[in-house]
């Protein structure tokens, strides 16, 4: 699938990256319940489209392992805290998402079978097929993997056409936009210019992941409403990166 301005073809299934940090709205700190709605009533909006839609959510807003093993916290140790603060923010959305009338299921890496099915490949595709939003927690199930990773990894394990990567800004920029009023948005990229250019925007094993099925993945700004199924459309702003030829 290819989202060109010319005519974008419309997507059979799309995976959508949501980070922790997306979901504080304006605060500094937790779950913002306005900002989970408004998210909720986009993503309601492509699946009612007839896309079949999943999601994996980071856990940012409430515990990062990285910033933990930082301050002396063992890494591993983190990272798994940090799983687990993914689960609490896919149950927030799987609330809201139910709340807007959209048939939803959790599915996480680490088992916790009273509150998410365990992840089963077969099973969340069988999901999808029957019109359900799927939402992947508890990243890779595996410490040293972000869930930038586990996005990437989701996708292409779920045959999805493409990866969108919601943001704070619209698209991916050469520095900070938000610090930065002369920063430069790119229209489109490579995967090989991302990762020579150590562009901030995903790791570099989930930017080599995608390459490697050639995935295409939009990066665009979650907080503008209606802007997930713009994208999925060709409009509006956005960055998009893909194999070139």
């Amino acid at each position: 699938m290819n989202i060109t301005a010319e005519g974008p073809a419309t997507p059979r299934r799309a995976l959508l990256k949501i980070s922790g940090e997306a979901l504080m709205g304006t605060g500094q700190y937790g779950v913002d319940a306005q900002t989970v709605d408004r998210i909720a009533a986009d993503v309601a909006a492509v699946a009612q489209s007839g896309i079949q839609v999943c999601l994996v959510v980071g856990g940012g807003n409430i515990f990062r392992g990285l910033t933990a093993a930082a301050r002396g916290m063992d890494r591993a140790q983190g990272d798994y805290a940090g799983m687990l603060a993914t689960v609490i923010n896919a149950l927030m959305v799987q609330n809201a998402l139910e709340r807007e009338g959209i048939p939803t299921r959790v599915m996480s890496a680490i088992h916790m079978s009273s509150i998410a099915e365990p992840y089963i490949r077969r099973r969340a595709v069988r999901h999808m097929e029957k019109g359900r939003v799927v939402i992947f927690a508890a990243g890779t199930g595996n410490p040293f993997f972000t869930t930038d990773t586990a996005a990437a990894l989701r996708a292409a394990e779920m045959d999805c056409d493409i990866l969108l990567k919601g943001t704070q800004v619209d698209g991916v920029y050469d520095s900070d936009p938000r610090k930065n009023p002369d920063a430069k948005r790119y229209e489109t990229l490579t995967y090989l210019e991302v990762l020579s250019r150590d562009l901030n925007v995903m790791d570099a094993a989930a930017i080599s992941l995608a390459r490697e099925n050639r995935l295409p993945i939009i990066v665009f700004n979650i907080h503008e409403a209606g802007a997930f199924q713009r994208v999925l459309r060709g409009d509006g702003p956005f960055t998009r990166i893909e194999e070139v030829g």
